[in-house]
């Protein structure tokens, strides 16, 4: 494990020891918009995850979802979601994440995504493999997607949500089953894990993915564009991320749907 990675692991278990502390309890809630919300807790985790990693790494750069991003000294840049699933957390539901990533010139290189409820955290680094509890993770070998079971995200806001609830019911049709389970980050490791057999993600930002996205490929899994193409995670609009024999199936659906 390099030195980036463990300190991105200490990173994120530090910010889900703060979540795990705060779950349950009242929490003050402020709106991004109609639909995105932020708590107490989001910020509190984004600050002990910038404390760790500032001070390990000064020179690095930094993108999160909670605050503006701050340009570093060199070519390395930490992509961050303290609290992936806010409203899950806001309302009690046990199924949230805090996501980590570092991009160097424009490649992701490693990933972390820690899970505070479940004592699971997710790592890979490039073409080094991916990880859960430090034990290997591999894609499921699902090969009929009348055997698949996916998962999906797709952004609240009504002008999108027409779009979300079509491919939905396409990918359903598809599938043995379909979860909408409220967080893309976790959505892509249980891809990587075998526990789905793939996703599609839509109206995420970079620091929703970037993580996750590595460690389904370093597990031998696929990721790309709702069209098959090369996967940017801070312009493409929609993603679908597989375990590989599956990821035709899922383009044949997720390609009809302009994003």
């Amino acid at each position: 494990m390099s030195r980036e990675l463990e300190v991105a692991v200490a990173a994120a278990e530090a910010a889900g020891e703060v979540l795990r502390y705060g779950f349950g309890r009242q929490h003050r809630i402020e709106y991004k918009g109609e639909a995105d919300l932020v708590t107490e807790a989001d910020e509190e985790a984004e600050r002990k995850i910038e404390e760790v990693l500032h001070e390990a790494f000064p020179d690095h750069g930094m993108l999160t979802e909670e605050s503006e991003e701050t340009e570093g000294q060199g070519a390395a840049r930490w992509i961050v979601d303290p609290l992936d699933g806010t409203t899950n957390y806001a309302h009690g539901v046990p199924f949230f994440c805090t996501s980590i990533a570092l991009e160097r010139a424009g490649e992701v290189v490693l990933g972390v995504v820690h899970d505070p409820m479940a004592n699971e955290t997710y790592a890979a680094e490039r073409a080094a493999g991916a990880t859960l509890n430090g034990e290997p993770l591999e894609v499921s070998s699902t090969d009929g997607p009348k055997r698949a079971l996916l998962g999906t995200s797709f952004a609240d806001r009504p002008e999108e949500l027409e779009v979300g609830l079509d491919v939905f019911g396409g990918l359903a049709e598809l599938a043995r089953g379909i979860r909408r389970l409220g967080s893309g980050a976790l959505d892509l490791c249980y891809v990587a894990a075998g526990r789905l057999d793939g996703c599609y993600e839509r109206g995420f930002s970079a620091w929703d993915v970037a993580a996750g996205a590595l460690i389904v490929e370093e597990a031998g899994g696929k990721v790309t564009d709702h069209w098959g193409g090369a996967l940017d995670p801070e312009r493409s609009e929609g993603l679908v991320a597989s375990n590989g024999p599956l990821h035709p199936d899922l383009i044949r659906v997720t390609g009809q749907y302009r994003c």
